[in-house]
């Protein structure tokens, strides 16, 4: 009896400790706001006419809502097999985010990944935020926020280029690919490198509609750097029209490049950040050729309350009368842990056909001038 005891005992041992080697975490966010927007579009079209001012509950005013589940096995040595699902939803109607094709939702539209992860570094499969949009944000006093940030210049250009923002498959970089390996490095003295290659699975086109991408970052004593390389052959193949037109066919055309250059200083609750970037169409350079300049400052008085400002600026390479400034300003309080309170405020200056957003997901007239105000609570679970 002692004997059978002992043994039931060591099991029972054993088991947990299996058990207490993984772990599987239900996450999300909720952001949500109220949006005002002296000008409003129907598309993000550059031909868009103006609707008018715009009162409206908008969700994402800092970041997305989003919900998730990750989860992690210990497996020795340091080494841990880990996955990742994770999609956007509108809190105003409980719709699902966007996938890569006009139209379609996706439960998962963000993350949908497995992995490793041990001393030489990351490794994931699967869609996901490719590593531009990190080292963007971490050069950004705006940190890349949904609301006049580096993220709505970037998009800017997108739009200009012709994306209808009816899907995540932009013309110029990529907030997120499909079918993308990406390994992320350990950092040595500060530095660090990403990759990123998605093989496209086109049949008889090795390179059709694959994306590459490398990131190099520093961060250290205050100081972020980042230097972006981004390459996608047959970006954004569905036309307006879709799914009454098909997408073009995979030939393997290199037409999506986006070099970006960044960096942030922060020193006793100031901080400064400045970038430069450049999107093009490699096989159409004389007609999608646009510039992007940033510049920010803002201020933690503690740690519960900070201002961040951010200027971001854009022109087109091939056409010097459309081009863009914009402005904004925000203000966030954490309330708890979980929750916070934000209010902000952006001014943009489009000329020509540039239609630079201010906010995520809410269109600008195209050529016009164009103030939104927007106050919201942002809560994590």
């Amino acid at each position: 009896m002692k004997l059978k005891s002992s043994s039931l005992a060591v099991l029972i041992f054993f088991s947990a400790s299996a058990h207490a080697q993984s772990s599987v975490t239900l996450y999300g966010v909720l952001d949500n706001g109220f949006l005002y927007q002296s000008t409003s579009t129907a598309t993000f079209l550059p031909t868009a006419h103006n609707l008018g001012h715009v009162y409206q509950l908008k969700d994402g005013g800092i970041y997305a809502s989003y919900w998730g589940l990750k989860g992690s096995e210990d497996i020795g040595g340091g080494y841990k097999i880990t996955f990742k699902l994770q999609g956007t939803f509108n809190t105003t109607n409980g719709k699902f985010g966007l996938s890569d094709t006009p139209g379609t939702t996706a439960i998962f539209n963000q993350f949908s990944t497995i992995g490793a992860s041990g001393p030489f570094g990351t490794f994931d499969a699967g869609r996901q935020i490719i590593p531009m949009i990190y080292a963007m944000a971490e050069t950004d006093v705006r940190g890349a926020q949904y609301f006049g940030s580096i993220l709505t210049a970037w998009l800017g250009i997108n739009q200009a280029a012709g994306w209808p923002g009816t899907s995540t498959n932009a013309p110029v970089g990529a907030l997120y690919d499909s079918n993308a390996l990406v390994y992320n490095s350990p950092k040595f003295y500060g530095a660090s490198l990403a990759l990123e290659y998605a093989p496209g699975g086109v049949a008889g086109q090795f390179q059709g509609g694959t994306r590459e991408s490398a990131v190099l970052k520093y961060s250290n004593y205050g100081l972020n750097l980042s230097a972006v390389y981004y390459n996608g052959h047959d970006t954004n193949p569905f036309p307006l029209t879709y799914p009454a037109a098909p997408a073009a066919p995979a030939t393997g055309q290199s037409n999506n490049r986006f070099y970006y250059f960044g960096a942030m200083y922060t020193i006793s609750g100031f901080s400064m950040s400045a970038s430069y970037g450049i999107g093009k169409n490699p096989a159409k350079s004389n007609t999608v050729d646009f510039e992007m300049v940033s510049g920010g400052i803002g201020y933690q008085f503690n740690p519960y309350f900070k201002i961040t400002s951010g200027y971001y600026y854009l022109k087109d390479r091939n056409h010097s009368a459309n081009h863009s400034s914009e402005i904004a300003v925000g203000a966030e309080y954490n309330l708890s842990l979980r929750t916070k309170v934000y209010a902000q405020v952006g001014y943009v200056d489009n000329k020509g056909t540039m239609n630079q957003t201010i906010i995520y997901g809410a269109p600008v007239a195209p050529g016009v001038s164009t103030t939104a105000a927007m106050v919201g609570i942002r809560h994590s679970f």
